[in-house]
């Protein structure tokens, strides 16, 4: 088998084709993001992902972050404004950059070898397998001596790289745009977390040939994200502020406005509001920065805008409205956004690499599904696996873990519909699927919903240890009266809002029931290790998230669940030393 890799600036990702349907994996943690993130302790292994973008903060110099725009490069091909400045890099001219930590140097590659590495162990750890090939996307504007360094961090990792593939490709195979006619132009606007990239392509027979690309390696969210921070007015430090306004901005592309709270500054609470106005506001220049670059590119392939076919989002800044809108002006028609921007890359590499294992096989697209196909969650969730409006037949499925320990098994409850708690959705069948008992959150089991050309709808779950599965078919996942349909719709617009605000609430009490284990937890391992004051003050702070759990007061168990993170911060880098010194 044969893994799908985007290896990002910000975020890398790693996916397998699973039974015909390409799969994201996640980690541990259940996040299929990675932050491309490499901490290097003073002593002990490297940290790498969200555990090492966490040290960013307070040990810059020794975390290393957006290694992928040094990969390649050697000391007279940027100056140094280009290049980060939290960490020192070795600069040369004729000679390859190198970072340097404490005492050690690390070229860029070996860098970028220890996130895949990772996410190598990651994919192995889900699916309880070994996998040693892999496809790794680059951007279109690589050079050899880039593309070769990437294979080499591949190789590093432990794979065998059988292609590297330009990430507008792979992001136009997710979007299924394999599929059109032949001579089609599409145009991939990238927008992410550190660079932004546009490229033109042509379609021809089923190949994808790169017309013009354009871009700017050092504009993307994190500008967006320095300029919200200048702007807001809480007098609290820069790393807390950035937490906030990214996770406020974040949810601006729901919602229009976003109270921040700062709980027990200076002995008070203090409040910031933030409109999705004031955000477009301070995004809308950095945004216009990528106009030149689309119409150059546009220039480069001789076209006009009306000779596109599609224009296709990627990246997670595209999930902004006012992007969206910009993009629509720009290029005169409305960009296709039917597919995740932050996982259409690593969607679209593992579709490929499901091409070159011989596990993708063209598909006659016949019908659409009326309304959305999941499975209800923790905590009473629907979690969509089919969207409405895909079309047929099609195969799409996700990895599931347990939430609560010793469990034996795992109910499979099949959902249809628009709303965002499962209970009013309309429930299509149910099953169990039993497994041996382990720790919560150890239990994998893959559920794939597979829909045939009638529009029946068959369900396997499958737990990966003991590759034990259930396959049940169900009722015609399309025959559903158009009534039904309106009604659904009609109600789930109705209700939008009360259901976002449920849906955030029970997500908002789920990680604050998860906190207090885990403070339980680092208590019995190391609270003896922690001053009494402390100590007494993590116990009060625990006894405020109850009692906002109790409130049901969505914004005071936020705050109450921050408070809580912020104070355990030396807690858990206890908890981590511990296990370090075990490990050594």
């Amino acid at each position: 088998m044969i893994v799908g890799i985007d290896l990002g600036t910000t975020n890398s990702l790693i996916g397998v084709m699973e039974a015909g349907f390409p799969i994201l994996l996640a980690d541990d943690n259940g996040s299929r993001l990675t932050p491309s993130v490499v901490h290097f302790p003073e002593a002990g292994d490297p940290l790498v992902g969200a555990a090492a973008s966490r040290m960013r903060a307070v040990a810059p110099a020794s975390t290393v972050y957006s290694a992928k725009r040094l990969i390649g490069l050697r000391g007279d091909d940027a100056s140094a404004a280009e290049l980060p400045s939290d960490y020192e890099i070795v600069r040369q001219t004729g000679r390859a950059l190198r970072v340097r930590v404490r005492d050690h140097e690390y070229a860029p590659e070996e860098i970028s070898a220890l996130v895949l590495g990772k996410l190598k162990r990651d994919a192995e750890a889900a699916l309880d397998q070994p996998f040693t090939r892999a496809v790794i996307t680059v951007p279109a504007y690589f050079n050899d001596a880039q593309r070769n360094a990437t294979k080499a961090a591949g190789e590093a990792a432990g794979f065998t790289v059988e292609r590297i593939i330009n990430e507008p490709t792979a992001a136009a195979l997710a979007y299924g745009l394999d599929k059109l006619a032949a001579k089609s132009k599409i145009a991939v606007y990238d927008l992410g977390g550190g660079t932004f990239d546009i490229s033109i392509l042509e379609l021809d027979n089923g190949v994808f040939q790169v017309l013009a690309t354009s871009g700017n390696t050092h504009l993307g969210g994190d500008d967006v994200d320095e300029a919200l921070i200048a702007d807001c007015q809480l007098p609290i430090a820069t790393w807390q502020k950035r937490e906030l306004v990214i996770e406020a901005k974040h949810r601006l592309s729901t919602e229009t406005t976003v109270r921040i709270d700062a709980p027990f500054v200076a002995g008070q609470n203090l409040t910031y509001e933030l409109t999705r106005e004031r955000l477009e506001k301070i995004a809308r220049p950095i945004i216009q920065r990528t106009r030149a670059h689309c119409l150059r590119a546009l220039t480069d392939s001789k076209l006009a805008a009306t000779d596109l076919d599609e224009i296709i989002l990627v990246g997670g800044m595209t999930r902004m409205p006012f992007v969206r809108q910009f993009v629509a002006e720009l290029f005169g028609r409305e960009p296709n956004i039917s597919q995740n921007p932050d996982e259409a890359v690593a969607l679209g590499a593992t579709i490929q690499a499901g091409i070159l294992s011989g596990a993708v096989r063209d598909v006659v697209l016949l019908d659409v599904t009326p309304l959305s196909l999941g499975i209800e969650t923790f905590g009473g969730l629907m979690n969509v696996i089919i969207p409405r409006n895909s079309t047929i037949p099609l195969k799409a499925g996700e990895m599931f873990t347990t939430a609560v320990n010793q469990q034996r098994a795992m109910k499979i409850k099949v959902l249809q519909g628009e709303r965002e708690m499962a209970a009013d959705n309309w429930t299509l069948g149910e099953f169990e699927i039993e497994f041996p008992p382990a720790p919560k959150g150890v239990a994998r089991v893959g559920v794939q919903f597979e829909i045939d050309a009638d529009g029946i709808l068959q369900v396997l779950a499958r737990d990966t240890k003991t590759g034990r599965e259930k396959i049940v078919a169900l009722t015609s996942a399309v025959d559903v009266s158009d009534e039904a349909v309106e009604a659904m719709i009609a109600d789930s617009l109705e209700h939008a809002f009360e259901d976002m605000s449920e849906r955030v609430w029970t997500e908002t009490r789920l990680k604050a029931e998860e906190m207090l284990g885990a403070v339980e937890k680092a208590f019995q391992l190391a609270g003896d290790r922690l001053p009494a004051e402390q100590k007494q003050q993590i116990t009060g702070l625990t006894s405020k998230v109850r009692e906002a759990i109790a409130s049901h007061e969505t914004a005071r168990l936020k705050a109450a669940n921050a408070a809580l993170d912020d104070a355990t911060q030396e807690l858990a880098a206890l908890i981590v030393e511990q296990a370090m010194t075990t490990k050594l």
